[in-house]
Protein backbone atom coordinates (compact mmCIF):
# COMPACT_ATOMS: atom_id res chain seq x y z
CA UNK A 1 0.00 0.00 0.00
CA UNK A 2 1.41 3.34 -1.03
CA UNK A 3 1.56 6.63 0.79
CA UNK A 4 -1.32 8.20 -1.18
CA UNK A 5 -3.71 5.31 -0.54
CA UNK A 6 -2.91 5.42 3.19
CA UNK A 7 -3.48 9.16 3.21
CA UNK A 8 -6.81 8.75 1.36
CA UNK A 9 -7.94 6.14 3.91
CA UNK A 10 -7.06 8.46 6.80
CA UNK A 11 -8.93 11.35 5.18
CA UNK A 12 -12.00 9.21 4.37
CA UNK A 13 -12.28 7.95 7.97
CA UNK A 14 -11.67 11.21 9.77
CA UNK A 15 -14.18 12.97 11.99
CA UNK A 16 -16.02 15.91 10.45
CA UNK A 17 -14.45 19.22 11.48
CA UNK A 18 -15.75 20.68 14.72
CA UNK A 19 -17.49 24.02 14.30
CA UNK A 20 -16.63 26.41 17.12
CA UNK A 21 -17.95 29.74 18.29
CA UNK A 22 -15.95 32.00 20.59
CA UNK A 23 -18.18 34.09 22.82
CA UNK A 24 -16.70 37.33 24.12
CA UNK A 25 -17.89 39.01 27.28
CA UNK A 26 -20.89 41.27 26.60
CA UNK A 27 -20.12 43.26 29.77
CA UNK A 28 -16.82 44.15 31.46
CA UNK A 29 -16.32 42.70 34.92
CA UNK A 30 -15.51 39.46 36.76
CA UNK A 31 -16.68 36.04 35.54
CA UNK A 32 -18.82 34.11 38.03
CA UNK A 33 -20.08 30.51 37.81
CA UNK A 34 -23.70 30.40 36.63
CA UNK A 35 -24.54 28.34 39.74
CA UNK A 36 -23.92 31.45 41.90
CA UNK A 37 -26.64 33.55 40.25
CA UNK A 38 -29.39 34.22 42.84
CA UNK A 39 -32.20 32.98 40.58
CA UNK A 40 -32.96 29.27 40.12
CA UNK A 41 -33.87 29.77 36.45
CA UNK A 42 -30.18 30.50 35.84
CA UNK A 43 -28.39 28.72 38.70
CA UNK A 44 -30.12 25.41 37.92
CA UNK A 45 -29.52 25.93 34.18
CA UNK A 46 -33.23 25.82 33.31
CA UNK A 47 -32.78 28.24 30.38
CA UNK A 48 -29.30 26.98 29.46
CA UNK A 49 -25.71 26.76 30.62
CA UNK A 50 -23.06 29.47 30.61
CA UNK A 51 -21.45 31.98 32.94
CA UNK A 52 -22.42 35.18 34.72
CA UNK A 53 -20.51 38.44 34.96
CA UNK A 54 -20.32 40.76 37.97
CA UNK A 55 -20.39 43.90 35.82
CA UNK A 56 -18.46 47.13 35.65
CA UNK A 57 -18.70 49.80 32.99
CA UNK A 58 -21.88 51.06 31.36
CA UNK A 59 -22.50 49.10 28.15
CA UNK A 60 -23.70 45.67 27.02
CA UNK A 61 -22.27 44.61 23.65
CA UNK A 62 -22.88 41.73 21.27
CA UNK A 63 -21.00 38.61 22.46
CA UNK A 64 -20.87 37.13 18.93
CA UNK A 65 -21.37 38.02 15.30
CA UNK A 66 -25.00 37.36 14.48
CA UNK A 67 -28.57 38.57 14.51
CA UNK A 68 -30.42 40.10 17.44
CA UNK A 69 -33.56 38.03 17.83
CA UNK A 70 -35.30 39.88 20.62
CA UNK A 71 -34.64 42.77 22.96
CA UNK A 72 -37.04 42.69 25.90
CA UNK A 73 -39.31 45.71 26.46
CA UNK A 74 -37.56 46.63 29.73
CA UNK A 75 -34.22 46.70 27.83
CA UNK A 76 -32.64 44.43 30.44
CA UNK A 77 -32.14 41.34 28.25
CA UNK A 78 -31.72 40.20 24.67
CA UNK A 79 -31.35 37.03 22.60
CA UNK A 80 -29.03 36.49 19.62
CA UNK A 81 -28.28 33.81 17.09
CA UNK A 82 -24.93 33.11 15.42
CA UNK A 83 -24.64 32.12 11.74
CA UNK A 84 -24.05 28.51 12.94
CA UNK A 85 -27.35 28.56 14.86
CA UNK A 86 -25.97 29.07 18.37
CA UNK A 87 -28.60 30.83 20.51
CA UNK A 88 -27.34 33.15 23.25
CA UNK A 89 -29.37 34.87 25.95
CA UNK A 90 -27.90 37.84 27.88
CA UNK A 91 -29.87 38.96 30.95
CA UNK A 92 -28.55 42.00 32.86
CA UNK A 93 -29.14 41.47 36.57
CA UNK A 94 -31.86 39.66 38.48
CA UNK A 95 -35.42 41.01 38.74
CA UNK A 96 -34.35 43.99 36.60
CA UNK A 97 -37.50 43.53 34.51
CA UNK A 98 -39.39 45.02 37.48
CA UNK A 99 -37.59 48.34 36.90
CA UNK A 100 -39.56 48.67 33.63
CA UNK A 101 -36.58 49.95 31.67
CA UNK A 102 -35.34 52.52 34.18
CA UNK A 103 -31.54 52.35 34.22
CA UNK A 104 -31.32 50.99 30.65
CA UNK A 105 -31.14 52.49 27.17
CA UNK A 106 -31.55 50.49 23.95
CA UNK A 107 -28.82 51.09 21.35
CA UNK A 108 -29.69 48.37 18.81
CA UNK A 109 -32.85 46.91 17.29
CA UNK A 110 -34.40 43.47 16.88
CA UNK A 111 -33.41 41.81 13.62
CA UNK A 112 -30.21 43.86 13.39
CA UNK A 113 -27.06 42.14 12.15
CA UNK A 114 -24.22 42.85 14.60
CA UNK A 115 -20.58 41.98 15.09
CA UNK A 116 -19.07 40.94 18.39
CA UNK A 117 -18.44 44.12 20.38
CA UNK A 118 -21.20 46.20 18.79
CA UNK A 119 -23.19 48.13 21.47
CA UNK A 120 -26.65 46.72 22.28
CA UNK A 121 -27.63 48.40 25.59
CA UNK A 122 -26.40 51.11 27.94
CA UNK A 123 -26.92 50.84 31.69
CA UNK A 124 -26.58 52.96 34.81
CA UNK A 125 -24.62 50.60 37.08
CA UNK A 126 -24.96 52.71 40.25
CA UNK A 127 -28.75 52.92 39.86
CA UNK A 128 -29.04 49.20 39.14
CA UNK A 129 -26.80 48.22 42.07
CA UNK A 130 -29.13 50.21 44.33
CA UNK A 131 -32.48 49.05 42.88
CA UNK A 132 -32.04 45.53 41.46
CA UNK A 133 -31.96 42.29 43.44
CA UNK A 134 -28.56 41.56 41.85
CA UNK A 135 -26.49 42.92 38.96
CA UNK A 136 -24.93 39.53 38.16
CA UNK A 137 -25.45 39.19 34.41
CA UNK A 138 -26.05 35.64 33.10
CA UNK A 139 -24.87 34.81 29.58
CA UNK A 140 -26.35 31.45 28.62
CA UNK A 141 -26.52 29.14 25.64
CA UNK A 142 -30.21 28.49 25.10
CA UNK A 143 -29.84 25.56 22.69
CA UNK A 144 -27.49 23.32 24.69
CA UNK A 145 -28.81 20.28 22.81
CA UNK A 146 -26.75 21.47 19.80
CA UNK A 147 -23.55 21.93 21.84
CA UNK A 148 -20.88 19.21 21.86
CA UNK A 149 -18.49 20.95 24.24
CA UNK A 150 -18.45 24.17 26.29
CA UNK A 151 -15.20 25.58 27.64
CA UNK A 152 -15.68 28.21 30.37
CA UNK A 153 -13.04 30.82 31.13
CA UNK A 154 -12.32 32.53 34.48
CA UNK A 155 -11.20 35.94 35.70
CA UNK A 156 -11.69 39.53 34.63
CA UNK A 157 -13.18 40.30 31.22
CA UNK A 158 -13.46 43.34 28.99
CA UNK A 159 -16.67 43.80 27.02
CA UNK A 160 -16.36 42.89 23.36
CA UNK A 161 -12.75 41.76 23.70
CA UNK A 162 -12.15 38.99 26.25
CA UNK A 163 -13.35 35.47 25.41
CA UNK A 164 -15.58 33.96 28.11
CA UNK A 165 -16.88 30.77 26.46
CA UNK A 166 -15.81 28.53 23.61
CA UNK A 167 -18.61 26.46 22.17
CA UNK A 168 -18.09 23.47 19.88
CA UNK A 169 -21.09 22.43 17.84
Amino acid sequence: MGFLSRLRRIIDNREPPVEGVEIVAPVSGQLVPIEKVPDVVFSEKIVGDGLAIDPSGHQVVAPIDGTIGRIFDANHAFAMESPLGLEIFVHFGIDTVELRGTGFKRLAEEGQQVRAGDPILEFDLEYLQEHAKSVLTPVVIANMEDVKLMTKHEGDVEAGITPMLLIEM
